[in-house]
């Protein structure tokens, strides 16, 4: 049977590795604190109104990868900022033949394939909105749920092959890029305007984009990431930030960004993976990205998160 470690089993990883898991998958999730607390008292459970719930219980839960052994694939889905130290802990869960990708925000992964080794990435991103209800409890929005993995040299492979169909098991929609790289920029383009925007207005999707300052920030700040992703080389199509949009129309009024829910719940923001990523990555590449460097400058106080601000009160 086909082994699969989730590395991060937050909102994405929980997810994707629960429904795995509910259709008899093998796969062990790596949580941490009350999340996992629940987990292991508890089962991981799935509250999806439009696709039906799901419980793994017993489910194999911990906080050690020494602990579960050489897997076939590690999916790693912690935060951006956690890459480096998650990508050293999965080493003792590596063996000759085990596959890595990453279904995390952003368009670097350059930490991770630097500790694991070019040869074992395959890329992938992931499409979803769901968030953690409450520890061991992840909440689905809508009916969106997929994956979408390629050889970074395009294509498939048996590799991938086999866990599309490990997806698959778990009623996940895989799929297969011939271009995987541009379909990571494609998914960064969208996520980069949608955490921006909702996270700076305090709003859903709904509420983004029927505002038409908000749109048009929405649609701004897709324009120039778009422009940064041609500038370094990726295929992306001239009017995709546009298709994004009208995209956007056809999704849940109450869809939102899991920076949003970071930000309301007072937790660390990505905003430097996102906004800031396209500010830095454009500057490098002589582009100018007016919108998202403001985007940047107004979220920036709100990136530590709530905790970390309180921490520096205190120091100070």
């Amino acid at each position: 049977m086909t082994r699969i470690a989730m590395m991060g089993s937050g909102a994405v990883g929980g997810y994707f590795g629960g429904r795995m898991a509910a259709a008899g998958c093998d796969v062990a999730f790596i949580a941490r604190g009350r999340h996992l607390e629940a987990i292991r008292e508890r089962g991981l459970r799935i509250e999806s109104p439009a696709l039906g719930d799901a419980w793994i219980q017993p489910a194999t839960a911990t906080d050690d990868p020494g602990e579960v052994g050489v897997v076939d694939y590690v999916i790693v889905c912690v935060k951006l900022w956690d890459t480096a130290a998650a990508a050293n802990a999965l080493l003792p869960m590596l063996g000759p033949a085990t596959t890595v990708l990453t279904l995390q925000n952003g368009v670097e992964s350059a930490e991770l394939e630097e500790i694991v080794g070019p040869h074992r990435m395959v890329g992938a991103v992931a499409f979803i909105g769901c968030a953690i209800e409450a520890p061991g409890v992840i909440r689905h929005v809508g009916t969106m749920q997929r994956v979408v993995m390629g050889e970074f040299r395009g294509g498939s492979s048996p590799r991938v092959a086999r866990l599309r169909a490990e997806l698959g098991r778990g009623g996940i929609v895989a799929d297969v890029s011939n271009d995987i790289r541009r379909t990571i920029w494609e998914k960064f383009v969208f996520l980069v305007g949608l955490s921006a925007v909702t996270t700076m207005r305090r709003a859903p999707l709904g509420a983004v984009r029927d505002n038409p300052e908000a749109r048009e920030l929405f649609l701004n700040a897709m324009l120039e990431t778009a422009a940064v992703g041609r500038a370094r080389g990726v295929a992306l199509a001239d009017g995709f930030a546009q298709d994004r949009l009208e995209f956007a129309d056809g999704l849940p009024a109450d869809m939102t960004s899991s920076m949003h829910t970071d930000l309301e719940r007072g937790n660390r923001l990505e905003l430097d993976w996102l906004s800031g990523a396209v500010v830095r990555l454009g500057s490098e590449s002589g582009v100018a990205t007016p919108v998202n460097r403001r985007l940047y400058e107004m979220l920036s106080s709100h990136a530590p998160g709530r905790q970390r601000e309180s921490n520096r009160r205190r120091v100070r």
